[in-house]
């Protein structure tokens, strides 16, 4: 659904509005109708972003919702979003996992950090070490490369990722999961030892 949506939407497109179109795409039915809850948009922190839904609008990929009512419902007007695969149940699934991307769960950042995690989640796998090319990621984000490195290094920053690398030859980057801490318990004393 994110290549989908980074050939369907404007290059111009907002990682907010990019993570609102996902969200309505994984949500709709199969005539294109989307209805949002209040609080599925306030916990993506869009709530009251009448700017994401405008900015969608002009792109010609929804039609405007009324913002007085709740839920907040809308029509795609991408004909090519019904034809995408898989159905509605895989599709609500998806939405769901696209809110906490396992591994990569960055729950209060901003939308272009969620989006580029959401990006690499969906291009990580069961190995060590995860890639994709430069091209493919930030076409996904709708971002420059250089706002994505950026956004990588702030990833490594929050500890979302363990460390990444861009290889010039191949145009490849390449991440690390962060290593799950160590617990380390107490040591226990024998009953009575004074130090």
């Amino acid at each position: 659904m994110l290549t989908y949506l980074a050939a369907a939407l404007p290059r111009f497109a907002s990682p907010a509005a990019r993570l609102l179109a996902l969200q309505c795409a994984l949500r709709a039915d199969t005539g294109g109708h989307v209805r949002l809850p209040a609080g599925l948009l306030r916990g993506m922190r869009l709530r009251g972003s009448r700017e994401l839904w405008l900015e969608l609008a002009h792109a010609g990929w929804l039609e405007l919702p009324d913002f007085r009512a709740l839920p907040v419902r809308s029509r795609l007007l991408d004909a090519a979003l019904l034809e995408q695969a898989p159905g509605r149940r895989a599709r609500r699934r998806a939405a769901a996992w696209a809110l906490r991307p396992t591994p990569l769960v960055l729950p209060a950042a901003p939308p272009a950090l969620r989006l580029t995690a959401l990006a690499l989640a969906a291009h990580t796998c069961a190995r060590a070490e995860h890639s994709t090319d430069m091209d493919i990621l930030t076409r996904l984000c709708g971002h420059s490369p250089q706002q994505t490195t950026e956004l990588l290094d702030r990833l490594v920053t929050t500890r979302t990722l363990g460390a990444w690398h861009h290889s010039r030859e191949t145009d490849e980057v390449v991440w690390q999961l962060p290593q799950p801490q160590a617990r380390t318990r107490p040591a226990v004393l024998p009953y009575g030892y004074r130090a």
